[in-house]
């Protein structure tokens, strides 16, 4: 029989099955979040076949803040420009880090270019813009296949060399994206829905943000694959085509170490055909319904 192994951490007690390969130690309630960064040669060792190593991502000693392009943390100053000229601006210098000072900074979508490594500081906070306006549809990818999707908040594709650290928080706005249905949420919570305007169905059991989503959610040729090439034939429908938090597409060495990513308006972090991505340390958080 597995012996019960008991952790004990500030006030907690945590108890837990140790298996031959795999020790899974769930941990809540603490103060500080816990970074682990395990030696290279351990994640390696043992392996029965070949495996060449993750490469990780590397920057030149570079660094701009957003600040420096007229960026204001005031969670109401729209600093989509702002963001987009300092990665401009890294990304001609050859490379390096683009600050997010603490603050609140609102912004649309933000489209990478290799050689960046966006560092959010702790007590930064990036919301993304709930106007739909900001992120049109574009030839993208769902579940695979050719699809047209909205344009993602974050934008990483056919790039290399690409981190998001630092400890400060990206906000995809999902509130303004998704349908709820009523038996998901509390009764307060669905009044509050309701009265925010969007459409309620003809059952009274799912609210739907606008009528283009509900277009494309009783269109079965809408809501298929890829039927036509013209985006202009899903217009419509456009915000039934939620956009991935953060899109990561034919790109390698890209690290995600540190920040948290929460209320994404489908899917949060959706890498596709990507090469040397290491993912750690990081926290995602969307709302439980």
């Amino acid at each position: 029989m597995d012996p019960i192994i008991k952790v004990r951490m500030k006030n907690m007690v945590v108890s837990y099955k140790k298996y031959g390969l795999l020790t899974l130690l769930l941990i809540t309630g603490c103060s500080e979040r816990l970074k682990v960064i395990r030696p290279l040669d351990d994640i390696y060792a043992g392996i029965e076949f070949e495996m060449p190593a993750v490469l990780l991502p590397e920057f030149p000693d570079y660094s701009v803040s957003i600040t420096e392009f007229g960026a204001v943390g005031d969670g109401q100053t729209l600093n989509t420009e702002a963001f987009n000229k300092a990665i401009q601006k890294v990304n001609e210098h050859g490379g390096g880090r683009v600050i997010i000072p603490r603050g609140i900074w609102l912004t649309g979508p933000i489209i990478l270019k290799s050689n960046i490594d966006m560092h959010a500081e702790e007590g930064a906070l990036v919301i993304f813009s709930k106007n739909k306006d900001l992120y049109p549809l574009i030839e993208s990818y769902y579940e695979g296949k050719k699809a047209p999707r909205c344009l993602s908040p974050i934008t990483v594709r056919n790039l290399e060399n690409i981190a998001f650290t630092g400890e400060g928080i990206y906000d995809g706005s999902g509130e303004a994206w998704r349908k709820v249905v009523k038996e998901k949420v509390t009764d307060s919570e669905w009044e509050e829905l309701v009265n925010s305007g969007g459409v309620v169905s003809e059952t009274g059991k799912e609210w739907y943000p606008s009528e283009s989503y509900l277009k494309g959610e009783r269109n079965k040729a809408l809501r298929g694959g890829w039927f036509s090439d013209d985006l202009e034939d899903y217009q419509e429908a456009r915000d039934y085509y939620r956009p991935v938090m953060m899109s990561l597409i034919n790109s390698e060495r890209i690290l995600l170490d540190g920040p948290v990513f929460q209320n994404s308006p489908a899917w949060c972090i959706h890498p596709l055909m990507c090469e040397n991505l290491t993912v750690r340390n990081i926290d995602v958080r969307n709302p439980y319904y």
